[in-house]
């Protein structure tokens, strides 16, 4: 590894110390996803000297279509640490590691597509089947309930239209369709405000039953986005805003980087 990696630096290159941390730092961070089209990490360190004593300015990182853990698909991610202090004997083997945490600003880009695909995953399917509702029995007919078919339409203002079906112990199929707005709770949990009711796709026999859905299903994504559920070992994200540009989901925020992880394995 050390001879691989040496071959980049030219200790009569003043930038060469860069050049070796962005081979590594690159590598290093495309391990975290189970798939990337690219990963580009870009040093700041002036003058190049500091680092070896392991002293960097910031590190700036852009990757474009990435999935973690196989179904989660983010558009774009892109960060930039504030003033970082590695361990460059590391470095020089092939390893990044920090020896105090930082932080670093952050923006994800999702796609509407890519929302969509993950409710096909089965760590998201199986919070939404077979759910015991009975409380709601005598209007459901039924004790239990899942969730389907489940559609995003991104909307201008941080808008959302949820399409679904609901699949209702007794056998009957009811189309739900709801609209809301997206904000964020506490900085790191997604919720759906003001959730209401769409009528326009859903037959008049099953108005009651499917608002009263809508709202369970409000709810049950209410608590399932949640950023600490996604974070990566040793990396905790936080959003400052959110907004809905055509068909992408952008989130603005911060990491806190304690470790640079190992993989992207889930807590």
């Amino acid at each position: 590894m050390f001879n691989s990696l040496t071959s980049l630096a030219n200790p009569t290159d003043g930038d060469w110390g860069e050049r070796l941390l962005n081979t590594v730092a690159s590598k290093t961070i495309r391990y975290l996803f189970t798939h990337s089209e690219s990963v580009e990490v870009f040093v700041k360190c002036h003058p190049s000297s500091k680092l070896l004593q392991g002293s960097i300015d910031s590190f700036k990182m852009n990757g474009r279509a990435l999935v973690i853990r196989g179904d989660f698909q983010a558009e774009e991610l892109s960060f930039e640490t504030d003033a970082v202090v590695i361990d460059f004997s590391n470095v020089l083997r092939g390893k990044l590691t920090l020896k105090q945490p930082t932080q670093a600003i952050a923006q994800v880009t999702l796609s509407e597509a890519g929302i969509n695909q993950a409710f096909q995953a089965e760590l998201v399917k199986t919070r939404l089947q077979n759910l015991s509702l009975p409380a709601l029995s005598d209007i459901l007919g039924g004790e239990f309930v899942s969730f389907e078919a489940i559609q995003f339409k991104l909307l201008p203002n941080n808008g959302v239209r949820i399409f679904a079906q609901a699949d209702l112990s007794n056998g009957e199929i009811v189309p739900i369709s709801l609209s809301a707005t997206i904000s964020i709770e506490r900085r790191r949990r997604l919720v759906f405000c003001n959730p209401k009711f769409e009528a326009d796709t859903v037959p008049e026999s099953q108005w009651k039953i499917s608002q009263t859905l809508c709202a369970v299903l409000a709810e049950i994504l209410d608590r399932m986005v949640d950023l600490d559920r996604f974070d990566l070992d040793g990396i905790t994200m936080r959003i400052n805003r959110l907004e809905t540009q055509g068909k992408q989901l952008i989130f603005i925020g911060y990491a806190q980087i304690e470790r640079i992880p190992s993989s992207s394995s889930p807590h």
